[in-house]
């Protein structure tokens, strides 16, 4: 069942509080989730220590790490460029060498966690992206190439702040980096945030490539600006979108990532909604055998 392959980013329920997101998570019949921020700390961040108390947390609920959602290469490639910046999650904003050195401490986390994913960015948006390519894929080859010497995944994902910031960018970074330590996580929810149609035209510029679905939902208002909503609400056609997964063959997870709160409500509430929605449109796409 395509509920079983469904997860939750931890800190989307209960910010602030991780061993609440999880029992509200385990309440909620989800196996998986994904660990971005505890208790405020970025998972990148902590001692063997803490992350071995994290574990703990974890797996005495019965939970399972299906990545970390870690904001490595949300960074500068030249400090002295205007670029695009966005959410890095308590996260200093550092070099691309100190990125690099940071890998290897996220890689140790996330074998630490049971895990082998690790959510990765391609760099503040320059405004040329085009003009960096080159410069974007070395550095994600260097990173790929300690992946695969590591046996972990890197999932680049789609983030309109980043020079990957659609479908199209990342699957033409992540077919030149060509490595099979690196595929594509597909966001269709910053697809539509960015502006731009998720689906069918963003999909099939990253379906070959990706390995992990993120589900986020947003719509672009008159004025241009952007807001993200729950699934089904939005500019996403979502349940095109699953049965285009299914008829493709994508057996590979999906997180929860809605990043909406409903006014005067909280972050638990908005995922609540999204959850919800989701069981229905997924019943929709996957129907029973």
């Amino acid at each position: 069942m395509v509920m079983e392959r469904l997860g939750i980013l931890t800190d989307e329920v209960y910010p602030d509080q991780f061993e609440k997101s999880l029992d509200w998570i385990v309440e909620q019949g989800l196996k998986h989730i994904e660990v971005r921020v505890v208790d405020g700390v970025n998972i990148s961040n902590m001692s063997d220590e803490q992350v071995a108390a994290v574990r703990h947390q974890i797996e005495s609920r019965g939970l399972s790490v299906t990545a970390v959602a870690s904001p490595l290469y949300k960074c500068a490639l030249d400090p002295n460029r205007k670029v695009a910046s966005g959410d890095v999650f308590g996260q200093a904003e550092e070099s691309v060498e100190a990125h690099h050195e940071k890998l290897k401490r996220v890689i140790a986390i996330t074998k630490m966690l049971g895990a082998r994913n690790i959510r990765i960015f391609s760099f503040w948006r320059e405004t040329e992206p085009e003009r960096y390519f080159d410069e974007i894929v070395g550095h994600l080859k260097t990173a790929a190439a300690l992946a695969e010497k590591e046996g972990v995944m890197l999932l680049q994902e789609n983030e309109p702040a980043c020079n990957g910031g659609f479908a199209e960018e990342v699957g033409n970074i992540v077919r030149a980096v060509g490595s099979p330590a690196m595929k594509a996580l597909w966001d269709p929810g910053n697809e539509a945030y960015g502006g731009r149609p998720a689906f069918p035209e963003g999909y099939g510029f990253i379906k070959d490539v990706l390995a992990h679905v993120h589900i986020k939902d947003a719509y672009v208002l008159p004025d241009g600006s952007s807001r993200c909503v729950p699934v089904g609400s939005g500019n996403v056609p979502f349940i095109a979108q699953l049965q285009a997964l299914r008829e493709d063959g994508y057996e590979g997870l999906f997180t929860i990532e809605t990043h909406y709160k409903p006014e005067g409500g909280t972050k638990a509430a908005g995922s609540k909604m999204t959850l919800d929605a989701f069981r229905v449109l997924a019943g929709e796409a996957f129907p029973a055998k």
